[in-house]
């Protein structure tokens, strides 16, 4: 039989993961949307690689131009997944030391602190480069409307 305030020390440390847990479905959201955006990029991209080279100098320039964007977009997004996956590693190491700080008493609040600073910071950066990734895109994408 488990003693009360064992028991107690458990559902206290069950309730202190449970933020993190969340943030974890927030970053798994995000990484969804990120590696959709780079599938995308990289399927353009095949499709540019298999079209026929153009005789025409200007159709080759706007192909090469827009290859050298997708190259340029798909290092960010790249970037933005790796760094939103360390986060959400982060998280994960976050709350297994908050099991072991209430399992074993341990007064480690520090470490905990440590983890989920660089849990943001790495989340921050994963945005940061998912922004820049997005902000490219509207860039070098037009849509041209038929003239009226």
């Amino acid at each position: 039989m488990i003693p009360d305030a064992c028991s107690n020390d458990i559902t206290h440390a069950i309730q202190l993961a449970l933020a993190p847990v969340f943030l974890l479905t927030g970053i798994a959201g995000i990484l969804n949307v990120m590696t959709g955006r780079l599938a995308r990029i990289i399927d353009r991209g095949r499709r540019l690689l298999e079209e026929p080279h153009s005789v025409d100098p200007s159709v080759e320039h706007f192909h090469t131009v827009e290859r050298n964007s997708l190259e340029k977009r798909r290092s960010l997004a790249s970037a933005a997944i790796t760094a939103c996956t360390l986060s959400a590693l982060l998280v994960c190491v976050v709350v297994i030391v908050l099991f072991v700080k209430v399992s074993l008493g341990l007064e480690i609040n520090w470490i905990v602190s440590l983890f989920f600073s660089a849990s943001t910071l790495s989340l921050l950066v994963g945005l940061t480069y998912f922004l820049r990734e997005v902000s490219l895109a509207t860039k070098t994408v037009r849509i041209l409307l038929p003239e009226k």
